[in-house]
């Protein structure tokens, strides 16, 4: 992507405190794309539907995200904040603005509490019982329904936020670092007063701020962390770190700081917070919207650099993956770029065995990810494309008519068989004018 003035200048204001100038910004970049004053990525065939915003914890407005995917020659990119659909209708019209195919969904954790996996780590470090889920394919028209959904859960997510930062204050006044305040070094820091969700990275965020408060940018920190706190960096750490001018300082620095502090102020979230899975389950399906499980599979190295190896799901999968189907699960979605090809060829073949639909993403939350994953563009993935441009057809025609999406009843008698269906939304998908995705032309939904 090559740009020139006045363009430049439109970028930075893609992360503006406003809505309103953030896609002002995008207009004026349209406009540069429309008029050929700004020459346009080449063109791949990649997609990602899990790029997080602002509206749970990332350095990407929606506008900021879908202008980055544009840049890195994305087809399509979705939105997938925590515990949040905030950011949605600003990634819907920016993407509108500029052509990108856009999807819309949210992730959240759930309890398996009345499971056999109630006393089993399934797929987040340090939830016993609990896991991540997402909710993919979302109608704009059931916006406001999430929003009521999802508006309990974080008011219990922020008591518990609050907490934690307590018990954090204990061990910083211990090591002559200033205490975090949650209103004003947290809350205020995030899009929580917009219906943004606060996650423990906004309170990791506040805690990286301090350390850069007392002891600056480069050497004198990194002194700290190795001889004070005894931490062991390695040397690309170290050398990040040192770097005073480094770009994404503040996110290597909370990396560091999420593996060293979290165990000691990390409290538990209750069934408040983490709702029944049956009951995520079931809202999916009333909305229109394709609930999906999280696969994450065995670590032995986090693709944002920030997850120990740990082991997860993989020693009881085939009887979990069974139990997904019996909940009411829809999908899978996991990400090539973090597994193994035998954790990847293993996860494909249960999911063909159980009938769940197939859906990638690589999660975006440091300034340090790109958003390209060429990984996706290898032949054995070609399915995850398909079901990507699926997912957005699901998602547009569900929005200008209630349950016609992928398992919708119609769908289903249509097209029993789920690699036909999903061929069937693909190509509504491909066909959309992306600048007005709801605007189907005459015979497009047609089944």
């Amino acid at each position: 992507m090559i740009l020139h003035a006045p363009y430049t200048q439109a970028v930075p204001a893609l992360n503006a405190a406003t809505r309103t100038e953030r896609l002002a910004a995008v207009r004026q970049l349209a406009e540069g794309l429309i008029t050929g004053a700004i020459t346009p990525a080449p063109v791949s065939n990649e997609v990602n539907n899990h790029v997080h915003t602002c509206y749970s914890f990332s350095p990407h407005s929606p506008s900021s995200a879908a202008w980055h995917a544009q840049c890195a020659g994305l087809q399509a990119v979705g939105v997938m904040d925590h515990d949040s659909v905030a950011g949605v209708e600003e990634m819907l019209e920016a993407g509108a603005l500029l052509g990108i195919a856009t999807t819309a969904g949210f992730e959240l954790r759930v309890s398996f509490t009345d499971t056999p996996f109630a006393d089993r780590l399934i797929n987040g470090p340090g939830l016993q019982g609990i896991a991540y889920i997402a909710l993919h394919g979302i109608p704009a028209t059931r916006l406001g329904e999430c929003y009521a959904f999802l508006a309990p859960i974080q008011q219990v997510r922020n008591a518990r936020n609050a907490a934690m930062v307590e018990r954090l204050n204990a061990t910083l006044c211990t090591q002559g670092l200033p205490l975090i305040d949650f209103q004003r070094d947290v809350y205020a820091a995030s899009m929580a007063a917009e219906g943004g969700a606060i996650t423990e990275r906004h309170i990791l965020a506040a805690l990286a701020a301090k350390f850069i408060e007392v002891h600056g940018q480069g050497e004198a920190l990194v002194t700290f962390l190795e001889d004070t706190l005894q931490l062991s960096l390695g040397d690309t750490l170290r050398a990040y770190l040192s770097d005073a001018g480094n770009p994404h300082y503040l996110y290597d620095l909370l990396g560091v700081l999420k593996a060293h502090y979290t165990d000691t102020f990390f409290i538990h979230p209750t069934a408040e917070e983490c709702i029944d899975v049956r009951r995520a389950v079931a809202f999916a399906e009333e909305i229109g919207a394709i609930a999906a499980y999280a696969y994450l599979g065995d670590v032995t190295e986090s693709p944002t650099g920030d997850k120990k190896a740990e082991q997860f799901e993989d020693t009881f999968l085939d009887e979990f993956m069974r139990w997904l189907s019996d909940l009411g699960f829809r999908a899978i979605t996991y990400m090539p770029p973090r597994n193994t090809p035998a954790q990847l060829d293993r996860i494909a073949a249960l999911c063909e065995v159980h009938g769940f639909m197939q859906i990638s993403g690589v999660d975006i939350n440091s300034s340090r990810q790109s958003f390209n994953c060429p990984e996706i563009l290898d032949p054995r993935f070609a399915h995850l494309i398909t079901s990507t441009w699926a997912l957005i057809g699901h998602e547009k025609l569900s929005t200008v008519s209630d349950g016609s999406g992928i398992f919708g009843e119609r769908a289903l008698s249509a097209y029993p068989r789920l690699d036909d269906r999903l061929a069937h939304y693909a190509q509504i998908g491909r066909q959309l004018d992306h600048h007005a995705p709801t605007h189907f032309p005459a015979g497009l939904d047609s089944r």
